[in-house]
């Protein structure tokens, strides 16, 4: 049986990265996508478990203190992490696995795992990032500011990667997301 691929897929936060994995997922069942554990308050209809394992402070940090992740950021005031048993048996039983992450945990995978595929998923423009990231009505301006001066940075970390998708047209993404894939499994 083939052991699974690891794929890292990051970018700023507003840039879709969300709504390009979902799509692809629903078209994919060998895709495993790894949920990560984090600090910050669910947003309304967000499930324990389902979009992240939402965990406080301290129970973070305890499992940072064990070493039970596969890498962990902070992240405008909140950790994130992806703990890496459920990731390595998912590879083990042939699955390929997601990691949809920021930039600085995607670097600490690379240094960890340099056989990852990493892909950087970058909006049409910063403009475009910004009235996402409003349009979302999820957080104050104050905290919109922050996500927008994180990501001037994040995008300079673009030429870091093994792939970069302009996410300008979400069909259009899509189907490059699956053709690295296709590369990738023959």
């Amino acid at each position: 049986m083939r052991k699974g691929t690891l794929y890292v897929f990051t970018g700023p936060s507003g840039a879709g990265k969300g709504t390009l994995l979902s799509r692809l997922q629903e078209q994919d069942d060998r895709l495993f996508y790894s949920i990560s554990a984090t600090t910050r308050a669910p947003r309304p209809g967000e499930t324990d478990g389902v979009q992240y394992y939402f965990l406080s402070k301290a129970e973070f940090e305890e499992k940072i203190a064990q070493h039970a992740f596969l890498e962990y950021a902070c992240y405008v005031e909140n950790y994130y992490g992806t703990l890496e048993a459920p990731v390595n048996e998912k590879l083990e039983q042939g699955f390929d696995v997601v990691l949809e992450i920021e930039v600085q945990g995607a670097m600490q995978v690379h240094e960890k795992r340099p056989d990852a595929v990493m892909v950087f998923i970058a909006p049409p423009s910063f403009e475009e990032l910004a009235a996402r990231l409003r349009g979302r009505g999820t957080e104050d301006e104050e905290k919109v500011l922050k996500r927008l001066e994180t990501a001037k940075e994040e995008l300079k970390q673009q030429e870091r990667f093994d792939y970069v998708i302009v996410n300008d047209e979400l069909d259009r993404a899509v189907e490059e997301l699956r053709n690295i894939l296709a590369k990738r499994r023959t």
